[in-house]
């Protein structure tokens, strides 16, 4: 039973990885950016609901469906590194900050985003 205490006390105390990663067909310059404090469990929940055919980004969603998994890639751009403040818990404006960076250097690559994803959620 102390074992199991040990664990979970261990568990609360992991820092799952933090940032930012984008989800874009392998042909084509659209992509959906999205960030997290907690990215992968945000990317599984990402790949689940477009395999279920319930992401929010419909626009996304149907050339999902169209085009199928194998045809799009999610990767990790950047993880944003944990405060030194031990107590610090809230980091959306980091993310925010490197969201707003990332956009930027997308659309100087000539990337577009699907609709309603700038900007749109932390």
């Amino acid at each position: 039973m102390e074992r199991r205490k040990e664990l979970i006390e261990m568990y609360k105390q992991m820092k799952p990885d933090m940032g930012i990663f984008i989800v874009k067909p392998k042909s084509g310059s659209k992509c959906l950016l999205e960030t997290s404090q907690n990215l992968h469990g945000y990317i599984n929940r990402t790949k689940f609901q477009l395999d279920a055919g319930s992401h929010p980004n419909k626009e996304l969603q149907k050339e999902w469906k169209e085009l199928g998994a194998e045809n799009f890639t999610i990767e990790v751009l950047e993880l944003l590194k944990y405060d030194k403040d031990e107590s610090k818990t809230d980091y959306s404006e980091e993310l925010a900050i490197l969201r707003m960076m990332w956009e930027e250097k997308l659309l100087g690559e000539g990337k577009t985003f699907y609709k309603g994803n700038v900007n749109k959620r932390l």
